[in-house]
């Protein structure tokens, strides 16, 4: 196993009691559940409840990348991204990363591949992104949510490993998806 040890899991799981929805809104659940301690107390859990959200890292058969440039409000910044969004009710996450594709970068695409998935932040929320590849790529028009404005860049697998490197791209999704696109030896 190169050096790895196992440890016995010595944690237990813990029982759920209650769980409420304090405020819900179009994109997520802000939760509390009350649980069961392992010395019979009850804590407290607050958590952020989603549908799930899907991140699409498109690939072009010259061997380049498009990402979306937008503004993120809560770190008063540019943010580099692979196009991606979250999957609404009564959505599939494979239909969102086809709609988030088109919405954000103008695409369309005639092979979607699941990646893997990953939660983004697991003691905070409960949401699975799942992660895709986009080939056969077409430009239609793109029609971003109103809230949103994105300029596009395509860029080589060697750029935009320079961009991470030097901390231009730093959104966690995206750099989750370059990751899965690696381990996939999709090129």
């Amino acid at each position: 196993m190169h050096g790895l040890f196992l440890c016995e899991r010595t944690v237990q799981q813990l029982e759920q009691l209650s769980t409420e929805i304090i405020h819900p809104n179009p994109y997520w659940h802000y939760c509390h559940d009350t649980y069961r301690l392992p010395d019979g107390s009850v804590g407290d859990y607050y958590y952020a409840h989603t549908h799930g959200s899907v991140i699409v890292v498109p690939y072009f058969e010259n061997g380049t990348f498009l990402m979306v440039e937008q503004y993120r409000y809560l770190n008063r910044r540019y943010s580099l991204e692979f196009p991606g969004g979250g999957v609404h009710v009564g959505s599939t996450s494979e239909q969102s990363a086809v709609n988030e594709l088109q919405e954000e970068a103008g695409l369309q695409c005639t092979l979607l591949q699941k990646l893997g998935e990953f939660n983004p932040c697991n003691g905070i929320t409960d949401e699975i992104c799942t992660v895709y590849s986009a080939k056969g790529l077409v430009t239609v028009e793109s029609s971003p949510d109103i809230t949103e404005q994105f300029s596009t860049i395509v860029l080589d697998a060697d750029t935009l490993l320079h961009y991470i490197r030097e901390g231009r791209i730093w959104d966690g999704a995206s750099l989750s998806a370059w990751t899965l696109w690696q381990m996939a030896d999709t090129l």
